[in-house]
This record gives structure tokens, sequence and C-alpha cells, in this order.
């Protein structure tokens, strides 16, 4: 394997639960009748998906636009990431790692580029990555592979010589789809789903990750 490539939400950056909490603050200033059950309904699609998603099944307000709801989601998410996010754990020893092996390291994301580029540059990540691409750029999102294969792309690999850092179901889907080994990371109340068996290794945390794990994958 000559290359790493890292999902972002959940994997790198604590976000996964401020995306719920931001969605339905938002759904309910713009009186949007979203509930938290329904919030399961839209996981995976990217936050412009999810916003046009709303406008189709749920009762409108008024003159908004779903990309206006969808782009103040996308402020208080930043905001509430730079003022209560953290890197989680294992996250910079992995990097550094990896960085000592020479492996050239990529970030694909199915958050917004300037979400994207915004908190990797907050958390002092950005310097890890030699290119991050999000699926916003893509036509579809993951589980579509769409946005490892431009990743690969940009780094100048074939997709079959990268492992990809996934904490989501989708996400590893996306990364096989696109012929990579996958090293998952599920959040703790997920780690049994046995869709993950898909992966070639399942880690309980980015702390578990060593070059033993690194020269497994290339066996």
């Amino acid at each position: 394997m000559t290359a790493a490539i890292f999902d972002m939400d959940g994997l790198l950056l604590d976000t996964e639960p401020l995306w719920g909490k931001s969605m339905m603050q938002v759904a309910r200033h713009y009186q949007v009748p979203v509930s938290w059950e329904q919030l399961r309904y839209t996981t995976g699609l990217r936050i412009y998906e999810v916003t046009e998603y709303w406008q189709q099944r749920f009762p409108w307000p008024g003159n908004v636009s779903s990309q206006q709801i969808a782009d103040d989601i996308l402020d208080d998410i930043i905001a509430s990431t730079i003022k209560e996010g953290s890197i989680l754990p294992g996250v910079v020893a992995t990097l550094e790692l990896l960085r000592g092996t020479d492996t050239c390291m990529g970030l694909a994301t199915s958050s917004p580029t300037r979400m994207m580029q915004q908190l990797l540059a907050h958390f002092g990540l950005t310097p890890y990555f030699t290119t991050m691409v999000s699926a916003d750029t893509a036509i579809s999102g993951k589980p579509h592979p769409e946005v490892y294969l431009q990743c690969a792309h940009a780094l100048n690999v074939s997709p079959w010589e990268a492992v990809a850092f996934e904490d989501s179901v989708n996400g590893m889907v996306a990364a096989k789809a696109a012929r990579m080994k996958v090293v998952i990371v599920p959040e703790a109340a997920k780690y049994d789903d046995p869709r993950f068996g898909l992966a070639d290794i399942k880690l309980f945390s980015l702390t578990d990750f060593n070059l033993e794990v690194w020269h497994a994958l290339n066996d």
C-alpha cells in the first residue's frame, strides 16, 4: 500500500454528534417540522441533499431555499465544532506514523469543501494531507466510490494501492467499491454491526493502529 485516504467526520474529528444538533436547531428556526427520528432517513446524504429531501417531504417555510438552510446548518456546525469539537484519540499518532513511512496521504469527505478546509486548518491537520477532496465536487456522494476515486487520482496512485480509513458503513462501501482496502473505526454503539465484516481491519479506536496493522494490510 502506497497511500492512505482518510474520512473526516467521526474518524478524524468528533463532529458526528454535532451534525444532528445543528440540523435540528436550524430546522426549528425555519419551522421545518423534522424530528430527531426522521434524521435517520437522511444519514449519509450530503447536507444539500438533506435539505432538498426536507423540502420535498415537509411543509416549507415561506420563500427560504433549501440551499440557504443547508448553508445555515454548515455555519452552525463549523462554529460548534470549533467551540466544542476535538481531534479523536489516536488520530495525530496515526498520521505521524504514516508520514514516517513516506506514505502519501489524502482526505475524502462527504462534508462540503468550506467545512473541510476550515476545520482541518483550525485543528492543524491540513499539513498532513497531499490532497483533500470533498464529495460536493462529485456527482454522487458516498456510498458511491467517486470521491475516493478522485482522491486516488489526485494522489497519482491506483485505487488498489490505497487504504481507506472510515467510520461508517456508507464510507466503507464507497472505498470497497473503489477497490481499496479499508480500516474501519466504528463508533462504539455500532461496533458490532455485522456489515463492518466487509472491512479488512476493524479497530475500536485509532489508538489501536500501529505498524503491525499497517504491514498486515500489505500482506
